[in-house]
């Protein structure tokens, strides 16, 4: 039951097409190659399904609380610039890199509820994602999200070895909230956020994530008031 319950979950509109054509390929299979090649082609198109499910999620809804933007791996925690065309200057952030590989749920939510700043797409390279330089040279969109009392944070979407395709839906101006959808990036990945100043991390390397609702970080990390969360 509990993994049926993993796999039949919502899918995303964004693989409505891909799910589409990977069916219709199965179908020539059979005709065409017959049962081997087609059943290979039904196992694709079930794996594509699974790849686009885009599941609820109990997002913490206590004030200050940062949560993951992306199902995956820590890969990476350091000091780093924030990406240049946001135009935040050249004092280094605290970074956190969580590596997605092609099972992973590729929903991304919102870190930490705010006004969209500015958003920025740039393209680039096709590195593997895991790669340290990926997040300099690799395609990405970056975002930049101020709270409400001034916090700055950005949060990047990045391309990888196998992914070609990033959706965001953000646009300037907008309001956010804490782990809302607002996008995907398409077959594997990496997603970085830079974390305010004095701001410290609660997870750690290798630490596995859950897009909108694992707790990376506090900015009232004094506060002991438990947290309350919301399904989204």
């Amino acid at each position: 039951m509990d993994t049926l319950k993993t796999v039949m979950v919502p899918i995303n509109k964004e693989g409505h097409l891909f799910i589409a054509i990977f069916a219709i390929v199965a179908l020539a299979l059979f005709i065409l190659a017959g049962p081997f090649l087609g059943w290979i082609g039904v196992i694709l198109t079930a794996w594509c399904v699974y790849f686009f499910r885009d599941p609820d999620r109990f997002v913490p809804t206590r004030d200050g609380v940062i949560v993951s933007p992306a199902d995956g791996v820590v890969q990476l925690i350091e000091r780093a610039v924030p990406p240049e065309e946001l135009g935040l200057g050249n004092d280094p952030m605290l970074r956190i890199s969580v590596f997605l590989n092609v099972f992973n749920v590729h929903v991304n939510r919102i870190p930490l509820g705010g006004k969209v700043v500015k958003t920025v797409y740039r393209p680039g390279k096709f590195l593997n994602a895991a790669l340290d330089k990926a997040s300099e040279e690799n395609e990405r969109q970056a975002v930049h999200v101020q709270t409400e009392d001034g916090k700055d944070i950005v949060f990047v979407q990045i391309a990888g070895l196998v992914a070609r395709r990033i959706v965001c839906h953000l646009s300037d101006g907008q309001e956010v909230k804490t782990g809302e959808r607002f996008g995907l990036i398409r077959f594997g990945s990496r997603t970085d956020i830079y974390l305010p100043e004095g701001v410290e991390p609660l997870v750690g390397v290798g630490q596995n994530m859950i897009g909108g609702e694992t707790v990376i970080a506090d900015l009232k990390a004094e506060n002991e008031t438990p947290l309350a969360v919301e399904v989204r």
